[in-house]
């Protein structure tokens, strides 16, 4: 028998697709598409509410290949919460540029229904199916200014470099498979303890890590994320800065500590790696840039680097200690999520009132829009960890992980990223300090643009964002009550 609540959000998700792309046919009004996402979006929330306060634990479907359990109404709640924010930013941005509204947000649904399955996948085909529900439509979607050759390049790039990850990831899984005999998670952590040494399986291993990689772009496999990220429209952009990354680290989280976690002392130093050279290489990197979308880029390459940093505590804790990095992972994926999100709102309307997306060209801003130059000082000090916002309980929550494992290699790992995260301040604050303290340049725009209003959808976007921001950073318990629930993943 169907457990067709456990389904509900992925039903809703996948019918107001459906019904977007036919009311685009019949509907001569576009606009009405994006109001049909946003309501079932928000409509899709529900069944997860229901579930939270429900008697019964864990449901499972599908011969356990597929379970809705806290972890998974956690992620489904941020990718919910981030879509939302998406299809808000997405408003003016697609009627401004004429783009094809109907189409455009057939595939943000699509994508967001991927990381809905994804969030409960616990066998490597629903896993696969989930990775590229959520990426084949950003392939299109990163190229739909269809005139514009960064964007063309930007399709291309990303589409060249997901169709060679999809394949490492496909090619692991069939050796786990042809090894342990099993798909579900259980089952290969059952046979993984056996086979922590057999080449074959590290081979497995190494291989399933660098597909899934690509997805949190994490260096060495980021080189397509800054060209992606300039040449997509903002709104995608944002969405594939936090939702696409998040669904990245959902695959990650689950792979590694479900069905490897018998094997963690042969992945751990492979995500020990990635992650010292995530941060110090991207933060380095974004230190030289002057546009702001390919900063945030970089930035978020960084930050995928220090999510990756609890999970080399996995080979010298308990199964407590693995759940208290489940935790500190989520917590960060949270608080990013919003600060980003925020961040690329701020984007959209900075740019457009500036008419530059430079840090240059965002020079006094506070002069004519100190509403906006606010926000950006309450985003990126916030990205930069700076209390009381909610960065600094992010890093916080990752840092008492790490260094409370007593490893000499965590610890290490832990001096790098502080290093990177003081590093990662100067570049932060030097967007708000243009904007605060330069003047205006003279190729500004004139006053009549300048002081143009932002649209209401964009401004619902900046005050979510930015309320979560700072209310997490003064109760950061608010986060840590839901990210308290996912340790159960890792048996936590």
């Amino acid at each position: 028998m169907i457990d067709y609540l456990a389904l509900a959000p992925e039903i809703i998700i996948a019918v107001t697709a459906v019904v977007v792309l036919l009311a685009d046919l019949w509907l001569v009004r576009k606009h009405w598409t994006a109001i049909i996402a946003v309501v079932g979006t928000t409509a899709a929330a529900i069944p997860l509410v229901v579930m939270a306060v429900s008697p019964v634990g864990d449901r499972m479907l599908f011969d356990a290949s597929y379970v809705v359990d806290p972890f998974a109404l956690v992620m489904k709640g941020v990718f919910l919460m981030a879509g939302y924010v998406v299809l808000l930013m997405s408003f003016s941005y697609i009627e401004s540029d004429r783009y094809y509204e109907g189409e455009y947000y057939f595939l943000l649904l699509l994508s967001i229904l991927g990381s809905l399955v994804l969030a409960s996948a616990r066998d490597l085909v629903s896993l696969f199916i989930g990775i590229e529900l959520v990426a084949t439509p950003m392939y299109v979607l990163a190229g739909f200014r269809k005139g514009d050759l960064k964007s063309n390049e930007a399709a291309l790039k990303y589409y060249l470099l997901g169709v060679l990850a999809s394949a490492l990831l496909l090619y692991g899984s069939s050796f786990v498979f042809g090894l342990t005999g099993a798909l579900t998670y259980d089952g290969i952590a059952s046979a993984a303890g056996g086979l922590m040494h057999e080449p074959a399986f590290v081979m497995a291993v190494l291989f399933v890590l660098a597909g899934i990689g690509f997805k949190v772009s994490a260096v060495p496999f980021h080189f397509w994320a800054p060209d992606t990220y300039e040449g997509a429209p903002t709104p995608i952009t944002a969405y594939l800065s936090v939702s696409s990354k998040a669904a990245g680290f959902v695959a990650l989280l689950a792979v590694a500590y479900r069905a490897f976690g018998p094997a963690s002392a042969t992945w751990a130093p492979v995500i020990w790696v990635l992650a010292a050279l995530s941060m110090t290489v991207a933060n380095l990197t974004a230190l030289r840039q002057d546009n702001i979308v390919r900063m945030l880029a970089y930035s978020s390459i960084s930050h995928a680097g220090f999510m990756l940093v609890p999970f080399v505590v996995a080979p010298y804790v308990g199964a407590e200690g693995l759940g208290n990095a489940v935790a500190a992972t989520v917590t960060y994926l949270v608080i990013y999520a919003f600060m980003n999100l925020g961040a690329f709102a701020l984007v959209i309307a900075a740019s457009r009132k500036a008419g530059s997306g430079t840090v240059d060209g965002w020079g006094g801003l506070a002069g004519y829009a100190p509403g906006l130059a606010f926000l950006g000082a309450i985003f990126f000090f916030g990205l930069a960890g700076i209390p009381p916002l909610a960065g600094w309980f992010a890093k916080f929550a990752m840092f008492r992980v790490v260094l409370t494992a007593g490893n000499g290699w965590a610890v290490g790992l832990a001096v790098i990223a502080a290093l990177n995260s003081v590093i990662a301040v100067y570049y932060y604050a030097r967007v708000v300090k243009a904007m605060w303290m330069d003047p205006i340049p003279a190729t500004a725009p004139d006053a009549e643009v300048r002081e143009a209003a932002v649209p209401m959808p964009l401004v619902l976007a900046l005050g979510i964002t930015a309320a979560v921001v700072i209310v997490v950073g003064a109760v950061p318990g608010l986060v840590t009550f839901f990210a308290d629930a996912t340790k159960a993943l890792a048996g936590g």
